[in-house]
């Protein structure tokens, strides 16, 4: 019997995967049979993260590159699919922080966070299309963020972002199911992550967390790969332009 939810042998591409929730996704990825692709900016991150993939046995390759450059994207893009093969799967994963008041904001900060966030998940998922287009087949997961649905103090640069990138996902599945090419996002709530560490460790924000989340914990990086999973698979065949969040009931909670 065909398994609806295989990834076996998928090329899967992980923006921002050498650490952080990208490298939980790109481990599990690996777990399940699927051909993973590491990617980040830092070389010796990027062979750190598939060196402990592939301690495990897991199908991976790393290609270090700056996804908000297009030069470079076009360019590794070329090769992963010439070195490994057609990408099945783009998870637009790479982002950052910079936290501050908008009213003390550097431009700086705010063009970086939009810029990563954002900027990089259509300049990636504009070339990996255009192969996916020529099959008419592929899946594009965009990992956004509780902050596409509201803001907190000091924020607003990544909340622009994220929700920028909901509705990127929206416009991507509308101009490109007619290829069988399905765009869903992931929403994660509060993950510990390197991103969130600071967060995490400071006590009164740690109880504000576990009072306001049903779950009455933090998310760890293996509570998202089902949801990932799910999206890179034929089980979503007909789910287009949506995004799951997956944030303990945080959503559910007034």
């Amino acid at each position: 019997m065909h398994d609806l939810f295989s990834v076996k042998d998928k090329v899967v591409l992980i923006t921002g995967s050498s650490r952080g929730l990208g490298a939980g996704f790109a481990s599990g990825f690996a777990e399940h049979g699927a051909k993973v692709i590491v990617n980040g900016t830092n070389q010796e991150a990027v062979r750190q993260t598939v060196q402990a993939i592939k301690a495990k046995g897991g199908q991976v390759f790393g290609y270090a590159f700056d996804i908000t450059d297009s030069r470079q994207v076009i360019l590794k893009i070329a090769a992963i699919e010439e070195e490994v093969g057609p990408i099945d799967v783009l998870i637009n994963n790479a982002g950052i922080h910079r936290r501050a008041p908008l009213e003390e904001m550097s431009e700086a900060d705010w063009r970086q966070v939009i810029d990563l966030n954002l900027n990089a998940a259509f300049i990636a998922s504009k070339y990996v299309a255009q192969g996916m287009i020529a099959r008419r087949q592929g899946k594009i997961i965009n990992i956004t963020s509780l902050m596409a649905e509201g803001a907190r103090s000091s924020t607003g640069n990544y909340a622009a972002a994220k929700g920028g990138l909901k509705m990127l996902t929206k416009a991507m599945a509308t101009e490109w199911g007619k290829f069988n090419i399905q765009v869903n996002a992931i929403g994660p709530g509060y993950f510990k992550t390197e991103l969130t560490q600071s967060l995490a460790a400071d006590p009164q924000f740690d109880a504000w967390v576990k009072q306001r989340v049903p779950a009455e914990r933090w998310g760890e990086p293996s509570d998202l790969l089902g949801a990932a999973i799910f999206l890179a698979s034929k089980a979503s065949d007909y789910i287009n332009g949506q995004t799951i969040y997956v944030d303990g009931g945080w959503l559910a909670a007034l």
